[in-house]
């Protein structure tokens, strides 16, 4: 059985979620202890709580008794089932943290997998719907025939509400393979290598600004997004900020901006170079300082000159432990991305190597 020290680094759910995904993946029981051990409420949160659950139901999964801030978790996997599975998280928790436990083991399911999850679209220190979608999923095509994530409703703190269809149609299935190395061989022969090296030259500037629809009328989206345009005309590449309003439970909102990159005028559908910045609408804070702290998150990502911003550093750790020879330049190595290094290296044959920014896996 493969053991995890939950304080590790950060200490956060992220060491549980991608434990979850991999164990799911590769069939390896695991135990976690002092999960959260790190954070001012330790234990499991409603999003964990309902990873777990869901995975139990994809794969069969045996654990423990687990609630509600639970410090130890034992999860033993059975195999991977195709379905449509139905996850209400019931607060704000986040839908995206909990996808972090769901993709990777719904890529090479049997069939067509759906995952309907309510929950939070977005909120404080977690990548929203909109980030998963426009910068997360290009990245994860290579493995799939199709993945499409639709979000039928916007949900803020503190009710949730948000709903999102989460939708995998697998290119290779787990179940087709003898053993999970016969599956992990072919999958580095037949998929794309993860390279994200170069920056290369910023063609394009998108963006969604998403607020309740009792916004509407103090144009705090319009604001918003003209606030984010202003600083980032300087690129003079073309800019579009989409605005939406939504009939949500809470009031709230976020506004996401991406940048994408091509090298020699192309870009490149199997390594797409997308930084990305964000800023939540909060209470106390103007729809032009809003505008402002997602437009300078993306310029620092492109200033720095790396290839993935920070966030997705962490997001793609996962995915690079499937495929060897993968390397990515990022902007910030964080204690989350050293946390889901500890955790890949744990269960798939890989060691990373991180030298100042840049961060290669190589097969053990």
């Amino acid at each position: 059985m493969i053991e995890l020290d939950g304080s590790y680094l950060e200490g956060g759910g992220s060491l549980v979620r991608v434990a979850l995904a991999l164990s799911a993946l590769t069939g390896k029981e695991f135990k976690v202890t002092g999960i959260r051990s790190g954070r001012p409420n330790p234990g499991l949160k409603a999003q964990h709580l309902h990873g777990i659950k869901a995975l139990k139901e994809i794969c069969n999964a045996e654990t423990n008794e687990i609630e509600i801030g639970a410090t130890e978790l034992n999860f033993r996997p059975g195999k991977v089932k195709k379905g449509i599975y139905e996850i209400d998280i019931g607060t704000a928790g986040s839908i995206t943290l909990l996808s972090q436990a769901l993709i990777l083991p719904c890529l090479f399911a049997p069939a067509k997998t759906t995952i309907n999850i309510k929950g939070g679209t977005c909120g404080k220190w977690q990548a929203s719907v909109d980030y998963l979608q426009n910068i997360l999923l290009p990245h994860l095509q290579r493995f799939v025939d199709k993945i499409e994530l639709k979000i039928l409703k916007r949900g803020y703190y503190p009710k949730g509400g948000g709903l999102v269809s989460l939708q995998i149609t697998p290119r290779f299935k787990i179940k087709d393979f003898n053993t999970f190395e016969q599956f992990y061989e072919e999958l580095q022969f037949k998929t794309s290598k993860i390279r994200l090296i170069e920056q290369g030259k910023l063609e394009q500037i998108r963006g969604i600004v998403n607020v309740s629809s009792e916004l509407q009328e103090k144009e705090i989206a319009e604001r918003i997004s003209k606030s984010s345009k202003g600083i980032l005309k300087d690129y003079e590449v073309p800019i579009n900020i989409r605005v939406e309003y939504a009939n949500a439970l809470s009031i709230g909102g976020e506004i996401v901006v991406w940048g994408i990159s091509s090298n020699n005028g192309k870009v490149d559908f199997d390594n797409p170079i997308i930084l990305g910045g964000d800023a939540l609408v909060e209470k106390n804070k103007s729809s032009e300082e809003i505008g402002k702290e997602a437009a300078e998150e993306l310029k620092e990502e492109i200033e720095s000159g790396a290839a993935v911003d920070r966030h997705l550093a962490d997001q793609l750790i996962s995915f690079m432990g499937l495929l060897p020879g993968s390397e990515i330049k990022t902007s910030e190595v964080s204690k989350h991305t050293k946390t889901n290094i500890y955790v890949v290296e744990k269960f798939l044959p890989v060691g990373f190597k991180v030298e100042g920014n840049k961060i290669n896996v190589y097969k053990r």
